[in-house]
């Protein structure tokens, strides 16, 4: 596999943070399909607060399958970084975080890719879930098939050294369906710290979800429809 980067302006400035991101390069390399279409993308594009922008390309094996990149920040520095899912040809897909290293985009950490071609996951949120001053990140690992939640912690353990571990995991639930263009449920924040919504295995039930620091516990919500899991949402 082999990344390109490009620089929008080649001058370099101060510190600058990312402020948008988007994706570009559309390609039909990875014919997945299973966001509705098999257009995938293969550069990821962000937009610093000077204004300029920069990008990284993937040149083979890897695109980006995925609805948008998530700006938020991971390492609690006070600068975001962004989320993807990206896909291998023959691996399927893994949840990366990319940020700026010397001011040039890059990957920073990334989960293990699932391993077989043509399989997805589908993200639930980016937070510190357990308020211990660290962010997770949480998403359904094969929505369709396997339905498991799987939270990763990330933590930063020296300049330029980062942890992704594994910490929790709780099988039965889902949040996305073949050719969805958008992934159903996420992160509410109702008084009583953040909650995940999903939906059951059968799409029966919507559950909220909290992770204690060790594991994961589930509460029904109610009985499965777009519009109730919308309310949920909004407490």
């Amino acid at each position: 596999m082999g990344l390109a980067f490009a620089l929008g302006i080649a001058s370099q400035a101060t510190a600058q943070e990312i402020v948008k991101a988007r994706y570009d390069g559309p390609t039909t390399r990875y014919p997945h399909g299973v966001l509705g279409d098999e257009i995938e993308y293969d550069t990821l594009v962000v937009r610093l607060s000077d204004g300029r922008e920069i990008s990284a390309r993937w040149g083979q094996d890897i695109v980006f399958e995925d609805l948008m990149p998530r700006v938020v920040d991971v390492d609690g520095d006070g600068a975001p970084e962004v989320v993807t899912i990206e896909s291998h040809e023959t691996q399927g897909a893994r949840l990366s975080v990319w940020g700026l290293v010397d001011g040039a985009l890059a990957a920073k950490a990334a989960t293990p890719f699932i391993g077989t071609r043509f399989r997805w996951l589908a993200p639930v949120a980016v937070a510190d879930l357990d308020g211990d001053g660290l962010v997770e990140l949480a998403y359904v690992d094969r929505p369709h098939l396997a339905k498991v939640l799987r939270v990763w912690r990330y933590e930063p353990i020296s300049a330029g050294q980062v942890r992704l571990s594994e910490v929790a995991s709780l099988s039965g639930v889902t949040n996305h369906r073949i050719g969805w263009d958008y992934i159903a449920g996420g992160l509410r924040t109702c008084g009583q710290g953040p909650e995940m919504v999903l939906a059951t295995g059968d799409w029966s039930e919507i559950v909220s979800v909290r992770f204690d620091g060790a594991a994961l516990s589930q509460r029904a919500i109610g009985a499965y429809s777009e519009r109730a899991l919308e309310r949920a949402l909004r407490c």
